[in-house]
């Protein structure tokens, strides 16, 4: 069983960081709702706010590790430039979508929506950690900061999702292959 350094990379990007960003952030949406809600009587516990935390600063670290790695590691093998002459695009992702009105699709849109909406992924959440770390206990006090904070949690999950989608999609289209190959079982 092998996988190239190419494959390798773009798996801890889309099913590491990206799915997990993805997979955990329902669990800090709720516990944000549930800390950040006018229907507490006092402000939530330092143990509380303390695991709101641990759970927010994962996201920001899953969402910054999926775009970074996807933006400068991942981004330019999809963007190769195949030689002059070369007739089998399967190395040349970006130009295998471009090759036919079928697919091309797939980079205008798919590829477009992961170079730069994604970004707002980690931005949001970045700032939604900001505000909950800065205002702590507060929060549940000030409804327009937490109505805007649950609104950017939404828009960094939305984002996410989205671009989460569109890198399966692209990947099975045009998947980014190459690299130095890792033999994982068999004969060495």
């Amino acid at each position: 069983m092998e996988i190239t350094t190419h494959d390798f990379l773009t798996i801890i990007h889309g099913m590491g960081f990206g799915a997990l960003f993805i997979l955990a952030f329902p669990v800090a949406l709720v516990e944000l709702y549930r800390l950040s809600s006018s229907h507490w009587a006092s402000a939530p516990s330092l143990r509380e706010q303390y695991v709101a935390r641990v759970c927010l600063f994962t996201l920001i670290i899953l969402g910054w590790g999926a775009v970074l790695l996807g933006a400068y590691v991942i981004y330019p093998w999809y963007r190769a430039v195949p030689p002059i002459g070369t007739t089998d695009l399967a190395g040349y992702p970006q130009r295998l979508l471009m090759s036919s009105p079928k697919t091309t699709g797939w980079h205008d849109l798919g590829m477009e929506w992961k170079e730069h909406v994604a970004w707002f992924a980690p931005i949001a959440i970045t700032m939604v950690t900001y505000v909950f770390v800065k205002y702590g206990s507060s929060l549940y006090k000030q409804r327009q900061i937490r109505t805007a904070v649950l609104a950017f949690a939404i828009v960094a999950f939305v984002a996410a999702g989205i671009a989460g989608a569109f890198g399966a999609f692209l990947n099975k289209y045009a998947p980014v292959r190459g690299g130095t190959v890792i033999t994982l079982m068999g004969d060495n």
